[in-house]
């Protein structure tokens, strides 16, 4: 839908009118106003809807239509009857999972049965499902690959090619959309959720969002430069950098200086970040220590990387946890040094 913005200024008494309206381009320069300069700015509206044609009474109606139409696809997507499951292999070393995109909450303390305080990080896996599956060939010919969405939004304002790409998985249009490289045996068909249970206690993961953005800071703040000193001839100095590079040959700035810039609002990277605690029920993870981004960012969970923490990532619930299974777990599950309120304290 285009809509037409106009600014009307009448050249008598230099009074300006906003008016919005859907204008036809005949009429763009006349005006009962008289002596009046139009000027239209046309924009484009992406909503899939009309909002001015709907009530109140209309919207909670297709909410709940467009829910239950999510809801059967769905079912009908992950139906045994209707498509066959795709086969499960066993783990091996060299296999890679997928892995989660979760919502930060926040943090909180947790303490070890032998007193030790650690401050974890909460993150809740909401609506997460498997979307694409991209072989080798279709992805860069290394590699297959497995898109996973997370955290449900409302189809009213979203692009009809974007909603195109949760048809075929049967899924609801997803906020956040990212790519994990897996192994051929750890392929999951479109359309399976993901819990938090794919981790386990006592695992390590690495943790990938953007950072909090701190806007245009000096150097001791972005690079943790020292300053210089406050007093003995230091004049409008104490927070600067200091030399930027030799004076004789060569005369320049080498690449790569630290110097004052924009700081955060880049995608980083927390590695070896250890699961004290999975909470089947609510779908959270309680990592150990602080995660990139600001309360209620979406972050990119998987296992590390790190070669010193391999071992302890042996065997964990491969392709992912189905919820369908057999194994049936506790509502909260801790590593075997965590501490449980409710249990007597340690003598």
């Amino acid at each position: 839908m285009a809509v037409w913005t106009c600014r009307l200024l009448r050249l008598s008494d230099a009074l300006v009118y906003r008016a919005t309206a859907i204008l036809p381009r005949t009429g763009a320069g006349t005006s009962p106003l008289g002596s009046v300069l139009v000027h239209c700015v046309r924009t484009a509206k992406t909503s899939t809807w009309w909002d001015e044609h709907l009530t109140a009474d209309n919207v909670e109606f297709l909410k709940r239509d467009v829910a239950e139409d999510y809801s059967r696809l769905t079912a009908a997507k992950l139906n045994p009857l209707k498509d066959e499951p795709w086969p499960r292999h066993e783990w091996e070393e060299q296999s890679r999972r997928v892995g989660l995109v979760a919502v930060k909450l926040g943090m909180m303390p947790m303490w070890t049965k032998s007193g030790d305080r650690h401050v974890v990080t909460m993150l809740q896996v909401q609506d997460c499902h498997v979307i694409k599956h991209m072989p080798k060939d279709e992805y860069d010919g290394r590699s297959a690959a497995l898109v996973v969405g997370a955290k449900n939004v409302s189809p009213f304002y979203r692009s009809v090619e974007y909603l195109e790409k949760f048809q075929n998985a049967g899924v609801p249009p997803k906020q956040k959309l990212t790519t994990f490289r897996v192994t051929e045996n750890a392929v999951i068909k479109p359309g399976t959720p993901l819990y938090a249970a794919h981790f386990r206690p006592g695992q390590y993961v690495d943790i990938t969002a953007k950072t909090i953005g701190k806007g245009f800071q000096g150097v001791m703040k972005r690079w943790g430069f020292k300053g210089q000193p406050a007093t003995h001839g230091q004049t409008k100095t104490h927070r600067r950098p200091g030399s930027l590079g030799p004076g004789g040959d060569p005369a320049k700035v080498f690449k790569g200086k630290k110097m004052p810039g924009r700081m955060g609002n880049v995608y980083d990277t927390a590695f070896g970040l250890k699961v004290w605690r999975v909470n089947t029920k609510n779908n959270i993870l309680y990592v150990n220590g602080s995660v990139p981004g600001h309360r209620n960012c979406l972050v990119k969970v998987r296992d590390t990387v790190l070669p010193r923490h391999l071992e302890k990532n042996k065997n964990p619930p491969f392709p992912t946890y189905f919820a369908d299974g057999d194994e049936e777990l506790p509502e909260d599950l801790y590593t075997e040094d965590m501490f449980q309120f409710g249990e007597p304290l340690p003598e």
